[in-house]
């Protein structure tokens, strides 16, 4: 009789340590950082040196039309761009077009989004209907409201005349140029509002309100209560994302005012675009688009120390 004895030579050699130098960790490591390495490129490429370029020329007269080389200015340009009174005035068209069209945009996209919450049909169907003026480009949509607005063949003031009422240059007077443009703003970016609104309302907890409606709350208190403070984290994140996006406008000021009439709705972007394209000042425009990036870091640090300290509270 034989006695067989296995030996488990598969089981040591799979259980055996990696060969000396090589740690599993470190192997690991350096095949990540090769799949990384050409989206940092990218990123490196195309943000990050644009920018320090962008810098540079801001201490410098360069002009993008002379064939000499720029001499460097220092902090002129910034000292003739916080000192000018045109600056100031574009800053607070600014201000206007970004508190007015982001309020009106909160206003009327958490109304919607509650009002589509509470429907159990046709949800589906409403909130796509709501989001096809978000998803066009925003050429198309100054064009298509440059029509809607014109003062003799438009549209709007064809039903105005219709019920009664005279004609309305929407787009040629000062008085209702940035109101138009606050208008289409809202019509087109109101959706984005909407839609955040509408997952934090979704993700209320169903016990919530079942438990107001055992109390016998009223519909008022459950939207004070429940509602509101459960959706308003979400709804001041959108707000400083629609923010961010409403300073930086340009195409549809380009599209439906070119800046006027005169300078009434010349934001500091659509500024910063004659400054570098029309006067070809290269040098000072640079200047002005560091500065608005400052503004914006400064202003999100600050949006967002407050979210922090709500959401301690």
């Amino acid at each position: 009789m034989t006695t067989t004895t296995d030996h488990p030579v598969q089981e040591a050699s799979a259980a055996s340590p990696p060969a000396p130098g090589r740690s599993p960790r470190l192997t690991d490591r350096r095949l990540a950082l090769v799949f990384i390495s050409p989206a940092m490129l990218l990123l490196l490429t195309m943000s990050v040196f644009p920018l320090l370029w962008a810098l540079y020329l801001s201490f410098t007269d360069y002009s993008a039309t002379r064939d000499a080389p720029a001499d460097f200015v220092g902090f002129e340009n910034y000292t003739t761009i916080l000192t000018s009174p045109e600056v100031w005035q574009r800053a607070l068209t600014t201000l206007v077009y970004v508190t007015g069209a982001v309020a009106l945009q909160t206003v009327l996209g958490f109304g919607i989004a509650y009002l589509i919450s509470r429907r159990t049909r046709g949800r589906g169907v409403l909130t796509t209907l709501f989001l096809v003026p978000m998803m066009l480009s925003p050429v198309v949509v100054g064009l298509f409201w440059k029509f809607m607005l014109d003062a003799q063949f438009g549209v709007i003031n064809s039903m105005l005349g219709s019920l009664g009422f005279g004609q309305v240059e929407w787009l040629t007077r000062q008085r209702t140029a940035l109101f138009s443009l606050i208008v289409v703003d809202t019509w087109q970016w109101t959706p984005f509002i909407m839609l955040i609104a509408l997952a934090g309302l979704t993700a209320v907890p169903k016990y919530l309100y079942e438990a107001a409606s055992i109390d016998r709350a009223s519909e008022w208190f459950r939207f004070r209560h429940i509602t509101l403070p459960m959706v308003w984290p979400l709804l001041l994140i959108a707000v400083m994302f629609r923010a961010i996006e409403a300073f930086r406008l340009f195409d549809l000021v380009y599209i439906l005012t070119s800046g006027g009439p005169g300078v009434s709705t010349e934001t500091l972007s659509f500024h910063v675009y004659k400054v570098a394209f029309l006067g070809f000042n290269t040098g000072l425009a640079s200047a002005y688009g560091i500065l608005m990036v400052l503004v914006v870091i400064v202003l999100a640090q600050l949006y967002l120390r407050y979210l922090n300290k709500l959401k301690e509270g």
